[in-house]
């Protein structure tokens, strides 16, 4: 068959179409929240996710992590703008776990309050940050992707997509390799889509964001106007359940949403709304994409929430929309109301499914002794441990240069009376065997002021039991331990050293009861219990629960009724483990790791 030159040049024309508007090549992921959304850099806990997160996210079948960064705060500020270092010291090895894992990762400029609208003047910090990150990672590989920035608002979205072209071009002037991600004014309102102009710039991917029915969603936000009490609202729509509108939120836009909320609680509106954007998707041939949607946790129907996910995510499957749930964990997250969330432990099983994720198998989490030394800080804040300090209206800086031993220490000035760095134990530690064989806590510590006197100290967990409290067990640090003249010194405390203090909880002081439990120990501090800092300054590095690791465990293996062996052993993925019995009977197995992980 003899093709004329109009067909063949239809052919071409269509095939190079195609090219230009070929599918996103990704598919669903999640928003890995509250790692680089802080007030500066230097309040970032890096190791709050390691590359194993990374790895887990992957394996629920995500191709993709939404990274949301308060990037314009992770530069010195007004007028230039200038990003910190440190920031791309930590951000480096987020993008080299993706490139490693082969998982893309989306650069969010989330520097956003939800309350505050978004103004013009916002072009210039855009167009100073943006060509910043271009430059820095124009040559890494396109597993990185670039969104300018996360839900604009109280701006049209004809002058909002005015400064985004800026913006586009200025990335382009350095990088015409990344994908960007642009979206519409209105909170990245699938609204406003329809305002927006399609880009000349082919290699964008146009985002927006799901929140629907509010109501339903945003049950018990404290951070919308009249939320804050709403509680028990049913998706789908289901007249004996509706909750009474509550007190706080009678005469407002709450309870005439509530009133409207036959029309707008059904899986047939939810799919209408989504239309908008699929239309927005179809009529423009763009390549279009879910940034976030998600049910907040702690006022919703669990089994509501799970059908919601399952109706909002196959939908979007259906008409060929990636997504990203908001987040992974936090409050619209993966996991189980109240829990650790720990990976292996702690997912909500339901909620992965209504998601279309694997399902990893989950495990009862129980305390098990610590046996070896472990870290509480040294350059990072220690992994499981999370930050849990209060700088007193002073300052904790996690990552000073001014260190004894490798790249950072603590710097800490100017608290108040009862504050300072913090490091909270997740999950809890049983330090128990620790305390048994003489393991001490190990630091260097210098200041500059003579007279200097702090305390250091474990707070136990706060059961439920009748009359339980969160128990502290202290030592003093003062001139007579170290030497305040700006030098850097060595302390090896014994735990068997630290006395119990008592208790403060709900506002009351409780003496000491002889109490405090070494076997579920929530946290470490170090307080200005005894006055207020002012201008001091201290620098903490090196801070170990240390001591010999104690291989004696496996002893208590054995006994008159029950004889156990392993081989190979140190352990290896062929493993075999014998044992013998007095008599027939059940017996369970578990295996832990040195760091006592089942």
């Amino acid at each position: 068959m003899k093709l004329t030159n109009k067909v063949l040049l239809t052919i071409f024309l269509i095939f190079a179409f195609s090219i230009l508007h070929a599918e996103v090549p990704f598919s669903k992921g999640v928003n890995l929240t509250n790692w680089f959304q802080t007030g500066s850099v230097r309040q970032i806990q890096f190791t709050k996710y390691t590359k194993d997160d990374f790895a887990h996210i992957k394996s629920l079948g995500c191709d993709i992590i939404r990274l949301p960064i308060n990037l314009h705060y992770m530069t010195n500020g007004s007028p230039d703008y200038v990003i910190d270092p440190l920031f791309f010291d930590f951000l480096d090895q987020a993008v080299d776990w993706a490139e490693e894992l082969k998982i893309n990762l989306l650069l969010d400029d989330h520097s956003f309050d939800p309350n505050v609208d978004t103004q013009p003047s916002i072009e210039s910090v855009l167009l100073k940050v943006w060509p910043q990150m271009a430059t820095h990672y124009k040559n890494r590989s396109n597993y990185v992707y670039y969104e300018i920035l996360n839900e604009p608002h109280g701006i049209t979205t004809a002058v909002w997509c005015q400064i985004q072209q800026k913006v586009i071009d200025a990335i382009r002037s350095i990088d015409t390799k990344h994908t960007i991600v642009v979206g519409a004014s209105g909170y990245n309102s699938y609204n406003e889509l329809k305002n927006m102009p399609t880009y000349s710039d082919t290699n964008l991917i146009y985002t927006f964001h799901f929140y629907d029915p509010f109501m339903f969603t945003h049950q018990g936000a404290t951070w919308t106007s009249y939320m804050q009490d709403l509680s028990g609202v049913p998706f789908p729509y289901d007249a004996a359940r509706m909750p009474a509108t509550p007190a706080s939120a009678k005469g407002t836009w709450v309870e005439s949403s509530l009133n409207n909320y036959k029309n707008d609680g059904t899986v047939a509106a939810v799919k209408q709304l989504i239309d908008v954007a699929v239309n927005f998707k179809t009529s423009r041939n763009l390549d279009v994409f879910c940034g976030e949607f998600g049910v907040y946790i702690p006022n919703s129907p669990h089994a509501d929430r799970v059908y919601w996910y399952d109706v909002v995510r196959k939908y979007l499957e259906e008409k060929g929309i990636p997504w990203t749930s908001w987040d992974y964990q936090g409050g619209f997250g993966l996991f189980e109301k109240g829990s650790s969330e720990m990976f292996d432990y702690d997912l909500d099983v339901d909620i992965l499914k209504s998601l279309g994720f694997n399902v990893p198998i989950q495990s009862v989490f129980s305390i098990t002794p610590e046996n070896r030394p472990f870290d509480i800080y040294t350059d990072y804040i220690g992994t499981s441990v999370l930050e849990s300090g209060n700088a007193g209206n002073g300052t904790i800086d996690y990552y000073s240069t001014n260190s004894e031993a490798g790249k950072y220490a603590i710097y800490w000035t100017g608290s108040a009376q009862y504050a300072g760095p913090g490091f909270d134990f997740k999950p809890d530690k049983d330090l128990s065997l620790l305390v048994a064989n003489n393991y001490e806590m190990d630091f260097w510590v210098k200041g500059d002021t003579p007279g200097t006197k702090f305390q250091i100290r474990f707070l136990d967990t706060k059961t439920t039991t009748a009359g339980d409290h969160p128990w502290r067990i202290c030592y003093d640090i003062d001139q007579t331990k170290v030497a305040w003249d700006g030098a850097w010194h060595h302390l090896r405390i014994p735990l068997k050293s630290f006395t119990e203090t008592g208790a403060w909880d709900n506002n009351t002081w409780y003496n000491a009861q002889g109490k405090f439990d070494w076997k579920a120990v929530d946290r470490f501090e170090i307080i200005s219990e005894f006055g207020a800092l002012g201008t001091t300054k201290i620098w903490f590095d090196e801070i170990k629960v240390n001591g010999t690791p104690i291989t004696s465990v496996s002893e208590n293996l054995q006994s008159n009724t029950f004889k156990v062996k392993a081989y190979p052993n140190p352990f290896s993925e062929e493993t075999t483990i014998e044992y013998d019995l007095a008599k027939s009977e059940n017996v369970e197995v578990a295996v832990f790791d040195l760091d006592g992980r089942k």
